[in-house]
């Protein structure tokens, strides 16, 4: 395996639906909205530079990284 440089992530990289999960061989985006509404792709193709569900991080947060959390219900 290269370590290629992962693509620009585009809206995703300042959503608050956004997650970067990384595994030992890749790296990938994760849309936590794609849970409740099918509109949405669970892992878009990158870059993401449209999205109507977009919902950006307040200034000075960033995206969650790691596992996403459980589904409730």
């Amino acid at each position: 395996m290269t370590d290629a440089p992962m693509p620009t992530p585009g809206l995703c990289e300042r959503c608050r639906w956004a997650r970067l999960v990384r595994t030992p061989r890749s790296a990938f985006w994760l849309c936590l909205r794609s849970r409740e509404d099918p509109r949405y792709e669970r892992y878009p193709r990158l870059p993401v530079t449209r999205c109507e569900g977009h919902d950006a991080l307040p200034p000075g947060e960033s995206v969650a990284e790691g596992p996403p959390p459980p589904v409730e219900g």
